[in-house]
This record gives structure tokens, sequence and C-alpha cells, in this order.
């Protein structure tokens, strides 16, 4: 359900900015606002949908009663599920279901703006850079190869819990910019980078390193994110012992 009417698109950028709006919103329900979304989907309540809107928000309602509705709808009564599985099940099944309806509704644009072959493959290629909802919120998203033992060991404290400095002017517990690359003496340098660049990414939004951003490591699941995704500045940083992302805090606090 659309709180505001989408915005009209007409290239594969400007639907793929709508779907990149909404599946951001998607992955704030399921990870950093997943406990505001378990209570909103009470299991006493008629037929929800949980809808990911263009400006990276986020809502569950009921479904639209037109039919046929103006846009692909998402799956239908998520909310009575939730009590009858595993949680984190719970959580991977609709995770699945928005990507389809993600899908879904990208390519109804591009069929509503008349694609060709060319822009639907080019517009297919933009989602696809990008790690699923799916794979966010089950902790698939690819991270960073280990180039070196040596800077891996130095990278991080055990004892303390937080990442050591990678400047003098960098906080601990932040990664301010992708691992250095190595050069590939068999001459597949450029490949190498390319592969690394897309294994770095936020386990909050899913989007890849970037200069002079601020980004925290969860010492549970080891996974990155940038300091906004999770609310948490370099001023904090410096005074978080061991940093537990989102995810793994509801885990712990539902044991």
């Amino acid at each position: 359900m659309e709180g505001t009417p989408h915005p009209v698109s007409r290239t594969p950028e400007e639907v793929f900015n709508d779907f990149k709006g909404r599946r951001a919103g998607l992955v704030k329900a399921l990870t950093t606002d997943v406990d505001k979304f378990y209570q909103m989907c009470d299991p006493d309540k008629e037929n929800l949908c949980l809808y990911g809107l263009p400006n990276e928000t986020w809502e569950v309602n009921l479904p639209v009663e037109e039919v046929p509705p103006e846009l692909p709808e998402p799956a239908l009564g998520i909310n009575f599920a939730r009590d009858g599985m595993q949680e984190k099940d719970w959580l991977s099944l609709v995770a699945v279901h928005s990507d389809s309806w993600l899908l879904a509704v990208a390519f109804y644009f591009g069929a509503r703006f008349g694609f060709g072959k060319a822009e639907r493959k080019r517009l297919f290629q933009m989602i696809n850079d990008l790690p699923t909802v799916f794979e966010v919120v089950t902790g698939n998203v690819k991270q960073p190869k280990d180039n070196s033992g040596a800077q891996n060991n130095s990278s991080k404290s055990k004892s303390s819990g937080k990442t050591s400095r990678q400047s003098e002017s960098q906080p601990k517990g932040v990664k301010m910019s992708p691992p250095p690359k190595e050069e590939n003496e068999s001459g597949g340098e450029e490949e190498e980078e390319e592969d690394e660049q897309g294994a770095t990414l936020c386990g909050a939004c899913g989007d890849n390193y970037a200069n002079d951003e601020f980004w925290i490591c969860c010492d549970i699941c080891e996974r990155w994110f940038h300091g906004k995704c999770v609310k948490i500045t370099p001023a904090k940083a410096e005074h978080i012992k061991q940093y537990k992302c989102p995810s793994c805090s509801n885990k712990r606090a539902r044991v």
C-alpha cells in the first residue's frame, strides 16, 4: 500500500532507484526494526502484508481492495505464520517473498514503460548486483576476503572486541575504507579488485563500501555495517568494548 503516489519512472535507472528505496525499507523492517515489525504482525489481526516504500521506509498494512491492484501485491497474511514457526525461519520466509515482490514491482514498471530487451537486461543487471533481502536477513552476504593473515590478525583485537586503528585518526572498532588489495601477479588484478569490492557489503543495507564512510564490525557475527544503518557514531564506538549488531542483540535477548 502506498502512502503517496509512486514517482513516474521512464528509464531502467529510475526504476532501479525505486527498487532500491523499497528494498532498503524492507531490509530495515527485517533487521534494524525487527522488534517493531514482529509486534505489528499480530496473528489475531486480518491478512497483513509487508510493503517497502520508495522513500526507504516500510509499513505493515492490509492489502488494497481493488482488483487488479495498481501495483503487484506482496505475500498476503504473513502475520498468520508468525507464531507457528521459529522466528528466524519466519523472517527468512518473509524475506524470500519480499524479494519476489520487489522483482514483480520492478518489471511491472518495465512493462508499463515499454522497456525492450536491452532495457530489461540492464535493469536486471543493476538489481542482481545487490544482495537479496533474504541474503541480508540470513547473514549470507559475502564478507571481505582475507588477503593477509597478518593484516587480519592485527585488524581485530580479541581482548577488546574492537578493531585496531587503520590510521592514526581513525577510531577503534570502525572501518573507513575497503581492505587494501594485493596485486595479482598472474594478470588478474582487475578481476580480483572487482570481486573484492563486490564482496565488501554492509550487513544491514547490503550496499558496498564507499570512501570516508564510518563502518563498524559486529563481534558476534563479524559482519560489517554502516554506522548510520545501526545508529552508531565514531564517538560512541570509542566507548564500546564489544559491539553486537541489532540482529545478534535480538537473538541473545530472546534466548
